[in-house]
């Protein structure tokens, strides 16, 4: 029991269409940001763990760089989770 009107939006896809142009996107600008940096931070991290010279136990292959890599799994987490605070919130408080 659809309407005229529905199985024109349905035929032509109308409807489809009005629906992603609202849609909000998903993340923010400052999440893109802390994307980019965590991963350019991961990257930094196996660069320092790579190297073809000197002992493969030192402490910049064992400890600095796993130390350097986690962070920026970290960093991608709050890229993830970071929301910004909007102005409705900040006129409330």
């Amino acid at each position: 029991m659809h309407t005229n009107k529905h199985k024109q939006e349905v035929q032509t896809g109308t409807h489809a269409k009005k629906d992603l142009s609202k849609a909000p996107f998903l993340f923010g600008k400052m999440n893109y940001i802390f994307t980019a940096i965590s991963l350019a931070v991961i990257t930094l991290g196996f660069i320092i763990m790579s190297g073809k010279s000197g002992d493969i136990y030192d402490m910049r292959r064992t400890t600095v760089a796993p130390i350097v890599v986690i962070l920026g799994f970290c960093l991608g987490f709050v890229a993830i989770f970071y929301r910004e605070k909007k102005q409705e919130d900040n006129a409330a408080e």
